[in-house]
């Protein structure tokens, strides 16, 4: 039997509409770039762990979607903390399409110095009111990172692969565009 080598199409000879994928791409390029190296903050108690703090990921997503929502899914306790996952909605505004994403959030209630947190009878009064807030936050910045890199999802991974865009897409709108002129 002989083997014939078949040439598989490219994503761009896929797309129907040219134009629209092209948005969606540079859309991506917007998303997929570094966040000011200003923005970055050092974690405070987690050596070598790098995060973008919630009013640069608020301010981010106020900025490229205009509006979002946050509802949160569920919360309880596990152990000595509590969790809080939500879901971030966003409309697309290259085609308007919603887009959800999921995050998690966890913090260990704050406890008597020097205590075990196993105890409850260690538990500061009101560990509980500032732990659920603090989770919902880290909850939102996980499913923020979701987006891209501009919302730090990169800022902790020693091994990752730049976002270039699809060159052969950006040809076909280039074409496209010229046909249309003539």
């Amino acid at each position: 039997m002989s083997e014939q080598k078949t040439e598989l199409p490219t994503l761009a000879e896929l797309t129907q509409d040219v134009e629209l994928a092209y948005k969606n791409d540079q859309f991506n390029l917007l998303l997929n770039q570094e966040p000011p190296k200003q923005w970055v903050k050092q974690h405070p108690y987690i050596k070598g762990h790098n995060y973008l703090p919630i009013d640069k990921v608020e301010y981010l997503l106020r900025r490229i979607f205009k509006t979002y929502k946050v509802q949160i899914t569920g919360q309880g306790s596990s152990f000595n903390g509590v969790w809080v996952t939500i879901r971030l909605s966003v409309n697309n505004p290259t085609n308007g399409e919603l887009m959800e994403m999921d995050g998690i959030g966890a913090v260990q209630l704050q406890t008597k110095q020097g205590t075990s947190p196993a105890d409850l009878q260690n538990i500061n009064n009101g560990a509980l009111s500032m732990a659920y807030p603090l989770a919902k936050t880290l909850a939102i910045k996980d499913a923020a990172d979701g987006l891209g890199k501009i919302f730090g999802a990169d800022l902790n991974r020693k091994d990752v692969l730049p976002f270039t865009p699809d060159e052969q897409l950006f040809l076909r709108s280039n074409a496209d565009k010229l046909k249309a002129n003539d």
